[in-house]
């Protein structure tokens, strides 16, 4: 019975340290003026959907109209379109397709990207927006002003910084370049896009209106040697934490003819309002 007062003094020791343990820390975390981590919000789509499945085959059969004349199965084929191959389909998926038809080629291709931040201070969205904003600077759109983060350093700045062997010639639609044929046939291709045109519209790389949270359009012509010239409209839009890109091309079998801006940049934008409502889905 001696011993019995010492235990219930150690205990009573115990109880008292871990009491004034809890109350040390309680403390210190109530007091005002500490310092305040806030984790930004992550973005609000967290799945990308299925690109070769994205786009409807009746749309499909509109951009590519050389698919028509395929037989039953060759045309199946070529409507279910080629996967881009990626590591991390939760990030970022793709698809093409290509058609050959008696008066041109065409191709068209999409790519979905979720942006994830992985700063805990930065949201997605606004890593996103970043990441929108470089892609906008790089296309050095006529008259942009694009606010926003600088290109980093080794970027390039313009849409086709890394391609060149499409540097020789090249040129915007409307800026009168990328022709290499002066004759009446391939300057009537180009001549819809000039600004001020009788009837026509300003058909020029510009910003796009009512797409996403932000959007631009790219209209790029090529042409190397003495082969046909090559039109690329490409359609890039951002909604929360993904970014959307459409490139839509046509190339024709003369050597004269000169792809027409409008026309791939209507249907370019068309595709690119159908894809921001599959990804709101």
């Amino acid at each position: 019975m001696a011993y019995v007062p010492g235990v219930a003094l150690l205990a009573a020791l115990a109880v008292g340290c871990s009491a004034g343990s809890d109350g040390s820390a309680t403390d210190a975390d109530s007091k005002p003026g500490g310092p305040t981590v806030t984790t930004a919000p992550p973005g609000k789509y967290r799945t990308l959907p299925a690109p070769c499945r994205a786009v409807p085959s009746a749309t499909l059969k509109d951009l590519l109209p050389g698919v028509a004349e395929l037989p039953r199965q060759q045309q199946e084929k070529a409507l279910r379109g080629s996967p881009t191959i990626t590591y991390d389909t939760d990030r970022k998926v793709g698809c093409s397709w290509k058609a050959d038809a008696p008066d041109s080629t065409r191709n068209l291709s999409i790519d979905f990207e979720r942006v994830v931040s992985y700063d805990p201070l930065v949201s997605d969205d606004d890593r996103a927006r970043a990441l929108y904003v470089k892609k906008e600077n790089a296309a050095e759109l006529p008259g942009s002003t694009t606010s926003g983060t600088a290109p980093e350093k080794g970027t390039p700045t313009s849409a086709g910084g890394g391609e060149k062997g499409q540097e020789k010639e090249t040129g915007k639609a409307g800026d009168g370049t990328g022709s290499a044929d002066p004759s009446p046939s391939a300057s009537a291709g180009t001549s819809s896009g000039t600004p001020g045109a009788p009837g026509g519209e300003d058909l020029r790389p510009r910003v796009v209106g009512g797409l996403g949270d932000a959007a631009f359009l790219d209209d790029l012509l090529t042409r190397a040697g003495s082969t046909a010239q090559h039109r690329t409209v490409s359609v890039v839009f951002r909604t929360s934490n993904v970014i959307v890109t459409v490139r839509y091309g046509e190339q024709p079998a003369l050597v004269t003819k000169v792809p027409d801006s409008k026309e791939l940049q209507d249907k370019a934008q068309a595709l690119a309002r159908k894809l921001a409502e599959v990804i709101s889905e």
